[in-house]
């Protein structure tokens, strides 16, 4: 059924643990100040509260206050996060997979981040390319990319549109796998290169489709277990803080196992999606009737050949 060896994936992760280490370390400093921002926003709302007659309520409203002030700072460092965490452990993956050595420790992490700097010059490129391929992505996949059209049973489609819910969730890493597409090649025009991704990817989803499903519940199911042994320590952390309970343990331990998916789970699927795009669609060209269709379904694909043009004009020598 699946197209991949997870064998092979978890060999990968392996030869990767520096920057699951890294990755670990910087999505736990984020739990770490969602934690911290918390609970000293309920901290403060606390003390506020006894002003009035409402401590409890004033807690969990600075809690929640403090939790979206973090969510704000973790939104404006996605950037950083695209170029020099994911970028990078995409990089090294990309080395691997072409059966090159990779230095060890920390020097792989800075291995991979000049590969990443040869590649896309400054992470605004790398992030306005990954940006637009979200984008086309989003709309080709809710064009094409459901369970009922693998089986048109009658009557399957409300179970078909729960299932299409949660395959879509796993998806999530295909633009890192058309980067990944970008640093293979060694494309001197990301833009270029993406466009050609995409058509790749287009002409074959169903492949990726069959993937999808198994890989959902196993990247969701580790998510999950990851949640459920990680509530009850956060229920006893939460304590702690005067005013807080209820929700805010829940969504506390629901950003923990986030952490943990994004440090750890998330490589696993990504990986496992760029093995299948390198084994498919090896020696394959472009078909232009998919190019067509991507052309049809996303207005916002044209933008690919607009930007590879400007790219060549900016870096032409004459």
């Amino acid at each position: 059924m699946k197209d991949f060896k997870m064998g092979e994936v978890l060999g990968l992760m392996r030869q990767t643990a520096p920057f699951l280490i890294f990755r670990f370390l910087i999505y736990f400093g984020i739990t770490l100040a969602y934690v911290l921002a918390t609970g000293i926003g309920a901290g403060l709302g606390y003390f506020v509260g006894h002003i009035g007659d409402d401590p409890s309520g004033y807690g969990a409203w600075g809690g929640l206050i403090g939790f979206g002030a973090i969510s704000g700072v973790a939104y404006f460092l996605r950037e950083y996060l695209l170029y020099v965490v994911k970028a990078g452990h995409i990089a090294v993956l990309v080395e691997l997979m072409e059966g090159r050595e990779l230095p060890q420790g920390r020097g792989q992490i800075d291995y991979a981040q000049e590969i990443v700097r040869q590649r896309f010059v400054q992470a605004s490129t790398l992030f306005g390319v990954d940006q637009l391929i979200k984008a086309v992505l989003k709309t080709f996949n809710k064009a094409f990319f459901t369970l009922s059209s693998l089986i048109p049973i009658p009557g399957f489609q409300g179970v078909a549109n729960f299932i299409n819910t949660v395959i879509n969730l796993s998806l999530t890493y295909l633009d890192e796998v058309i980067l990944a597409y970008n640093l293979r090649t060694k494309a001197d025009n990301p833009w270029r290169a993406s466009q050609t991704a995409l058509i790749l990817y287009a002409q074959n989803y169903k492949v990726f489709l069959k993937n999808a499903f198994f890989l959902a519940f196993v990247i969701w199911g580790m998510t999950l277990v990851v949640f459920l042994l990680i509530l009850a320590p956060v229920a006893g952390l939460v304590s702690l803080f005067p005013g807080t309970a209820g929700p805010l343990t829940v969504i506390i331990a629901l950003v923990f196992a986030w952490g943990v998916k994004q440090a750890v789970i998330e490589p696993l699927g990504m990986t496992a999606l760029m093995q299948i795009f390198f084994n498919t669609t090896e020696g394959q060209e472009p078909d232009p009737e998919w190019d067509a269709r991507l052309n049809e379904v996303s207005d916002k694909f044209a933008s690919f050949r607009d930007n590879a043009l400007a790219w060549d004009k900016d870096n032409s020598k004459g």
